[in-house]
Formats: structure tokens, C-alpha cells, sequence
């Protein structure tokens, strides 16, 4: 059976993913299964509606200096992340879309990113949310900034997810190290 290439590779131009700082393409190309731990810095409104948002969409709770383990299974079809925060457990799937988008999915949320290489990184910019497979006008989905990078040599992430009436739901950011790739 031919390998299946790598989801983040097939959603960039090829010229886009060889730019790509190597720690980036490496969590997001290497093996079928890898294991990468670090630490994470989680912020978000602490009111009831963002705290019941968070646990529906198993987002991390705000917390300094986090220890994170994250696992990625690679799928033919999909990617499946897991995240292990101190105060949380973050599970999503993603795969890419007929529209040549990444749909992310959390819980009842499918969330559509136009992948960008900037510089040396991934920028995920947010282009629509689907709802029970329902879309959400745009003006409901507020804005999640997300990048992908690196820094002294450690792939690190940002994340910053803003919703109308809510505020900040949740924003992450830290680093990872690969522990283990099969």
C-alpha cells in the first residue's frame, strides 16, 4: 500500500512546505504516530459561558507554565490530536476538505483553516465554523489566530480564539519537543 502523504504537505504549495522551518515539518509530517511533550501557557475568560464552552469543545483551562503531551495518529484519511494539558484534555480531527481547506473538528465544532506559509511557519487562518455539521455566519465565528512555528529550535505554537459575547474562549501558547515517532 503507497504511503499517504502528509495532510499539512498536500494543503501548502510544495514550494510553500520545503520554506517550512524543519521542527514544523517535522511535527507535522513524520511518522504515522508521534509523541511530543513540552509546556503551554493557557489563558481565557474564567466566566460560566466560557468555562462551559471550553469543557463542550474540551479546550484547556487557563493555567501558567503547563505541562502538555500531545500524540498525532496519522490516518490515510485524517489526522486525530490529542492533547494533554494539566488542566485539560484537548481531542480533535483533522482532515482536509474538498474545499482545500483543513476542517478541524472539536467535539460538535468543524472549524475550516486556509493554511499560509509565513516565513518560516503555518499561519491558520479561520474561513468558516460548521455547528452539528451546520454553518455559522460568519459575523458568530469571531476570530482564532493560529501559527505554527519555531523558536530556538523547538517547534512552538500560538493560539488565540475570540468569540462575540464571550471574549476570549481560549488562547495557548508554548512549545513541543518530539519524545517518540513510530
Amino acid at each position: 500500500m503507497p504511503a499517504t502523504p502528509p495532510l499539512f504537505a498536500t494543503l501548502l504549495p510544495a514550494a510553500d512546505w520545503l520554506q517550512l522551518a524543519p521542527a514544523v515539518q517535522r511535527m507535522h509530517a513524520e511518522g504515522t504516530i508521534i509523541q511530543a511533550s513540552g509546556k503551554a501557557d493557557v489563558a481565557g475568560e474564567t466566566h460560566l459561558s466560557a468555562r462551559l464552552l471550553r469543557r463542550l469543545l474540551t479546550l484547556p483551562e487557563p493555567g501558567s507554565a503547563q505541562a502538555i503531551t500531545v500524540t498525532i495518529e496519522r490516518h490515510p484519511t485524517h489526522e486525530r490530536w490529542n492533547r494533554h494539558f494539566r488542566r485539560g484534555h484537548m481531542h480533535s480531527t483533522l482532515r482536509a476538505g474538498h474545499d482545500g481547506q483543513l476542517h478541524e473538528r472539536l467535539g460538535p465544532v468543524t472549524l475550516h483553516f486556509a493554511l499560509h506559509r509565513d516565513d518560516d511557519a503555518i499561519e491558520w487562518q479561520l474561513q468558516g465554523l460548521r455547528l452539528l455539521g451546520v454553518p455559522l455566519p460568519r459575523a458568530l465565528c469571531g476570530t482564532v489566530l493560529s501559527r505554527s512555528g519555531v523558536r530556538d529550535g523547538r517547534y512552538t505554537f500560538d493560539i488565540d480564539t475570540r468569540l462575540p459575547w464571550i471574549g476570549q474562549l481560549v488562547a495557548y501558547h508554548g512549545w513541543l519537543e518530539i519524545a517518540h515517532v513510530a
